[in-house]
């Protein structure tokens, strides 16, 4: 390892005292390896001289400088669109100043920082001075969106994350939505104060958001606020303070957008892989409570306990209600689907032709029919999209079975795992003993069954009826009834639940139960050696007397 530096300042205490020893100077230069004037330097004082400063460089442009000066003066009373660009000072240097061999990069530099010195020099501007701030407990808080990419299902998709951060404490509250509109902007707020369990009494600061301000006044702090946004925030108390527009404004609230960068580097790296946006949610929740326990800065509590402080001086959560979503009443096309803004999502075909009602939330899509839920469907994140539940056509896809192979509705049900390849299985089997559109029936019969048993369990019937060669909608039916009769006991799982776990044997189908033989054994049933069905004890009711007619026996 190589030696370490000394300093000037070790280097001279050593030399002196050396020479309290009796060394003499040449002694002093062999031994330290300096000269002699450091030698007697270092006599006359022990603290080194500090460095001199030599003359800035110069440069070709200094003779240009107060020519660029006075341009820049003069925008500062000039119209707004008819200031001095760089080029323009660029090219007035040399065609007025003959300037020839000064580079387009040194001038551009120049007034990149002498331009905003012109303005603090004029007196039209101050100087960018930060001022440190103090919060009271529950005074002030801030609302901002960030955007985060997550693995939805295998697929990068980029969402909105909100965060409302108090100020005193820290506590931050995250949600994540497909959508950065106002509904996402509302239902952030309810969830919000209500984990919290207040408001704050003093101000909410936020930048220009579109969901709460319709236009800017000016160069002021006015606002036209949204009429929705306007409703809200009076139903639930909160005082908004709108943030200077552009990045100017954004060290105004600088603690939540430093916020949404530390939840995004410290939580979503390596990127989230998730099957729903509630599942990512659910995990956004755990990730906040675990973030009281950690300390901003060099502050001796934890967020956690500034926030026990906190939380009894916020103001009560009002009793009303607002309504987050948008309603709209769009008519059902011929495709049993209904536009919502620039996407389709489909509804069950009986109401097709029909006007539903629909409340479109920042994640969520739900249909409803004489306040009915007849539908709800996962928000699409992008424009002219389509969210398609194979449920909703299977009616009419009785009726039009050769349609089913081909369908949106089917591809749609695979990517998400709805249709599972024990399906395609149990169809393929169907179809090569009933024929494609029978077999195809039958397939449709078996997924009414998802609308009326738990999904896990129809597969498991769908198995177990593939294992014994039972390709028929009513050996599943009872299979899967079997099972949930099974699973109602304590104990069961139905991961591990098959026909060799339970001990009975194979199910078997019943149409070729009633065409076989009854004395043969079919798929494993023992033969049925039950006596026949006789109607003699019928015969005593033959001696009856006979009735009257008004109802009395005779006599």
């Amino acid at each position: 390892m190589p030696p370490r530096k000394v300093s000037k300042v070790e280097l001279y205490a050593a030399i002196r005292r050396d020479a309290r020893t009796g060394l003499n100077n040449r002694q002093l230069q062999l031994k330290h390896r300096v000269g002699w004037t450091t030698v007697q330097t270092a006599l006359n004082s022990a603290w080194p001289e500090p460095r001199k400063s030599y003359p800035k460089r110069t440069s070709k442009l200094d003779g240009f400088k107060p020519a660029i000066d006075e341009m820049l003066r003069y925008d500062l009373d000039a119209p707004r669109k008819q200031k001095h660009t760089i080029t323009r000072i660029y090219h007035r240097l040399r065609d007025e100043h003959g300037m020839t061999d000064v580079s387009y990069p040194t001038v551009r530099a120049y007034v990149a920082q002498r331009r905003p010195q012109i303005r603090v020099e004029a007196g039209r501007g101050p100087a960018q001075v930060f001022i440190p701030q103090a919060h009271r407990p529950g005074a002030e808080a801030e609302v901002d969106f960030g955007e985060v990419v997550i693995n939805l299902r295998g697929a990068p998709t980029t969402v909105y994350l909100f965060a409302f951060r108090l100020s005193f404490s820290g506590k931050a509250i995250h949600r994540a939505f497909v959508s950065g509109g106002f509904e996402a902007f509302f239902e952030g707020h309810v969830h919000a104060l209500e984990t919290l369990g207040g408001v704050p009494f003093g101000k909410v600061r936020y930048d220009n958001l579109k969901a709460a301000v319709a236009q800017v006044i000016g160069f002021s702090r006015l606002r036209r606020e949204a009429d929705r946004w306007l409703a809200f925030r009076e139903t639930w108390g909160v005082d908004p303070f709108y943030c200077q527009p552009g990045i100017d404004g954004a060290h105004e609230k600088g603690g939540v957008e430093g916020d949404i960068g530390r939840f995004r580097r410290n939580h979503m790296v390596p990127v989230p892989d998730v099957a729903s946006i509630e599942e990512l949610n659910a995990l956004i929740e755990s990730w906040d409570i675990a973030d009281d326990d950690r300390r901003i800065g060099a502050r001796p509590h934890t967020v956690g306990e500034h926030f026990a402080i906190e939380r009894p001086l916020l103001k009560p959560l009002p009793s009303e209600r607002f309504e987050t979503g948008r309603w709209s009443h769009p008519r059902v096309d011929r495709y049993s689907m209904i536009a919502v803004q620039t996407n389709k999502y489909s509804v069950p075909v009986r109401l097709i032709g029909r006007t539903v009602a629909v409340l479109l939330n920042a994640n969520t899509v739900e249909v409803y029919d004489n306040q009915t839920l007849v539908a709800e469907h996962e928000r699409y994140s992008g424009k002219c999209g389509t969210r398609v539940d194979l449920d909703h056509y299977l009616e009419g896809l009785l009726r039009k079975p050769g349609a089913l192979p081909g369908s949106t509705a089917l591809e749609q049900a695979r990517a998400a795992g709805k249709f599972t390849p024990t399906h395609d299985a149990w169809w393929a089997a169907a179809c090569k003993i009933h024929g494609d559109r029978d077999g195809t029936r039958e397939l449709i019969e078996v997924l009414l069954l998802h609308r009326h048993l738990p999904h896990a369990q129809v597969v498991t019937g769908i198995t177990a009826a593939l294992k014994s060669g039972a390709l028929t909608a009513d050996a599943v039916a009872l299979e899967a009834r079997r099972i949930v009769e099974q699973c109602s006991r304590p104990a069961v799982d139905l991961t591990d639940f098959d026909t060799a776990a339970t001990g009975t044997t194979a199910v078997a189908s019943l149409t070729q139960r009633r065409l076989a033989d009854p004395s043969a054994v079919i798929a494993g049933l023992p033969p049925d050696r039950r006596p026949q069905p006789s109607v003699t004890k019928y015969d005593q009711l033959l001696r009856l007397r006979p009735i009257a007619q008004e109802g009395r026996p005779t006599p």
